[in-house]
């Protein structure tokens, strides 16, 4: 299966669900964002791995936005 970056409507849509999941107290990755930010302090295995599963999303919308971008550039 080929990775479709082409198709921002996805991305957008697993960045606003599994990458904002849990939404309350507050989203999930924001959280740990702010952990990172102060130093990452006492942060486990556990803690990394929901970085990276909570993030992934928005690197990957973030990607699918810069080709959409360029792609446009391109054309002009």
């Amino acid at each position: 299966m080929k990775l479709q970056l082409k198709n921002t409507k996805y991305w957008v849509l697993l960045s606003l669900t599994l990458g904002l999941a849990p939404f309350f107290p507050e989203p999930h990755i924001w959280g740990k964002l702010k952990w990172l930010a102060g130093g990452a302090i006492g942060m486990e295995f556990m803690d990394w791995f929901d970085v990276v599963l909570h993030g992934t999303p928005w690197v990957l919308l973030i990607i699918s936005l810069v080709y959409q971008f360029s792609s446009k550039m391109k054309k002009n």
